[in-house]
């Protein structure tokens, strides 16, 4: 604030902030995914960057491709496939975690003589060092 005479002059500036996102639950269980969802669209409104989201634990489970929902609910997963691909948002998936939860993709499911697989692009297994490497990059990191 400066004092000029007698008037007042604020002056805001927009700074922007880097944020990562860490979501540990299930798409459908709790409201935590949406409300990470809910974050982002409203962070990239606002022109933050948002420089990853990092799925681990039980939020694995947004990634699953098998996933379906009511058609009068939000079809989560779409709704995050969409946000990578509108804003290139990489969406990384902790291999681990997604093992122990029937959560594979192509390479694996080759691998081990399964014809199907549940885990599609733009989601990518990633170990935990992708992780680190997030949160090196970013301000903020937000975990839901």
């Amino acid at each position: 604030m400066f004092l000029f005479g007698t008037l007042y002059f604020y002056f805001t500036v927009a700074v922007m902030a880097s944020f990562s996102l860490l979501i540990t639950k299930p798409s459908f269980d709790k409201q935590d995914a949406y409300s990470a969802y809910r974050f982002a669209m409203s962070a990239i409104k606002l022109k933050h960057v948002i420089n990853g989201i990092f799925f681990y634990q039980a939020g694995v489970h947004n990634s699953n491709n098998f996933q379906s929902g009511h058609s009068d609910e939000l079809d989560l997963h779409q709704a995050w496939v969409t946000l990578s691909t509108t804003h290139n948002i990489p969406l990384l998936v902790c291999v681990t975690a997604a093992n122990r939860r029937g959560i594979i993709n192509q390479q694996d499911a080759d691998d081990i003589g399964i014809v199907h697989f549940n885990l599609k692009p733009p989601f990518t297994e990633v170990g935990l060092g992708d992780l680190v490497g997030l949160l090196n990059i970013s301000d903020r990191v937000i975990q839901f």
